[in-house]
């Protein structure tokens, strides 16, 4: 995770450098592009931040407070503060669940 991290810092640098020289050479439509898929790896950088900080605490597959927990296997839902061990349903372990993204 952190070479992820520092690809991601990386590559927001290259591409701002990418960017002013795009500007620099009359082409501002290419920096602006350059700026925006900079942003998307600021973005990167800060979920890989929070993924770490989920697994050194303990707290991918376990929560302060309650939530629904979906097995990406076979679509079991429960909820709770943590996703069980195995799926009740399909047996698959603990790393097939996930919390639903219900933003549609």
């Amino acid at each position: 995770m952190g070479k992820s991290i520092k690809g991601s810092q990386t590559e927001k640098n290259l591409l701002a450098a990418f960017a002013k020289i795009a500007g620099d050479e009359g082409f501002p439509e290419v920096a602006r592009s350059f700026d925006q898929v900079a942003n998307v790896e600021k973005i990167h950088e800060s979920r890989y931040r929070k993924l770490i900080r989920n697994i050194t605490n303990g707290e991918v597959f376990k929560k302060k407070t309650p939530v629904k927990w979906h097995c990406i296997n076979c679509g079991y839902v429960l909820e709770g503060t943590g996703a069980p061990k195995d799926c009740p349903a399909c047996k698959h372990p603990q790393s097939y669940y996930e919390m639903p993204a219900e933003n549609f």
